[in-house]
């Protein structure tokens, strides 16, 4: 091995993950030109390009895919062996990388960083707020959270809270217009659309018809978002009916700024659920969380 080319590795498989030199500038800790050279540096000694650059994108060429298979594994059993030492000593310390939901941060995610950096000081969480359905894997995480049934069967499941009903919101103010008896009639009320960021598509509200089978309702309005908080706020302030997780209007309900509407028609969802790849969980980084969400939890 060409020890010249050590210290640089780990900088190529930083660019890789993040698709930017800046961006493995920012993790790094380094400058983008420092970053530039190392690659070029790498590239240079391996005679082969690793990656492909534009002026608006970094992606990775054959070579770079063909080394990164072999050194990303091998620069992560590194770091975790590091970080196992560490461990036995009682230190838990390192970078945990998280892909998660939004709506994990009000739900559960607030309170188990609490606790985390009450007993784990020396380990840095990141989250990375991602209402999309990315690869973890290839994007570098540690983890990701998702609702049950949107975990690949191939990743192991922790579960992170309780089932949780979805269920249809408005303030006192709109509602004193009316209030809708049947699914049917939300056509005829303002809807607070939610636009999804990975297929760009509106959601249909899944409810309970009247007949007792689940169905996907097609709303309209005057406001479309793509922030579940934000649709909140919005229905507090009356421009509409929302469709939101339980618990993230339980104080609200509870104080009377929303009231819940059709409830014979709400479903109930598996909750929120923290996955991984299988032998991961091995990490003691990754160990510490799981251990503190099942205490939170």
């Amino acid at each position: 091995m060409d020890r010249d080319l050590l210290p640089h590795l780990p900088v190529v498989v930083a660019v890789a993950r993040r698709g930017s030199f800046i961006g493995a500038a920012a993790d790094l800790a380094m400058s983008p030109s420092a970053v530039s050279h190392a690659v070029a540096l790498v590239e240079r000694r391996i005679g082969l390009p690793l990656f492909a650059r534009t002026t608006r994108s970094v992606s990775v060429t054959e070579a770079g895919a063909a080394l990164l298979a072999t050194l990303a594994p091998a620069l992560d059993g590194i770091a975790e062996g590091v970080e196992r030492l560490r461990a036995a000593r009682g230190q838990v310390t390192g970078l945990l990388r998280l892909n998660v939901p939004r709506i994990a941060q009000p739900l559960i995610l607030t309170r188990v960083l609490r606790d985390l950096a009450a007993r784990h000081p020396r380990l840095t969480v990141e989250c990375f707020g991602d209402d999309g359905l990315t690869d973890i894997v290839a994007a570098g995480f540690d983890a990701g959270i998702r609702l049950g049934e949107m975990v690949a069967q191939d990743m192991v499941a922790v579960r992170l809270t309780p089932p949780f009903r979805a269920i249809v919101v408005g303030s006192p103010g709109y509602l004193a217009r009316g209030r809708p008896q049947t699914v049917a009639d939300l056509a005829e009320y303002a809807c607070i659309g939610y636009r999804m960021v990975g297929s760009g598509g509106l959601y249909r509200w899944d409810l309970r018809g009247e007949d007792g089978r689940d169905v996907a309702i097609a709303v309209g309005g005057t406001v479309v978002v793509n922030e579940s908080l934000y649709a909140r706020d919005l229905a507090i302030a009356g421009l509409g009916l929302a469709y939101l997780f339980a618990p993230l209007v339980a104080d609200d309900i509870a104080a009377g700024r929303l009231e819940e509407v059709l409830p014979h028609a709400s479903i109930e969802e598996p909750g929120l659920f923290l996955y991984f790849p299988r032998g991961a969980a091995a990490a003691p980084k990754l160990r510490a969380f799981i251990d503190v969400a099942r205490a939170v939890g």
